[in-house]
């Protein structure tokens, strides 16, 4: 395999918005990696996910489809 075919695999830190920071592997060249969103602050891996029902549509989709079964 020739060795100057494939980019340098190296450690890098990586920063949320939210303050928390690890480090990971990449082959990105700079050594700081900032991210917006993390699993320490996303809402799906909190547990502070909500649904947003814009009027009704949910609600409306439920009824729609709660008298068929599965066949």
């Amino acid at each position: 395999m020739k060795e100057t075919g494939h980019p340098d695999y190296r450690e890098i830190g990586v920063t949320c918005s939210c303050g928390n920071s690890f480090s990971t592997r990449s082959t990105i060249a700079k050594p700081q990696l900032n991210i917006e969103v993390c699993a320490a602050c996303h809402p799906f891996y909190t547990g502070k996910q909500k649904i947003v029902d814009t009027a009704g549509r949910v609600e409306r989709f439920r009824q729609k489809y709660a008298s068929r079964t599965a066949a």
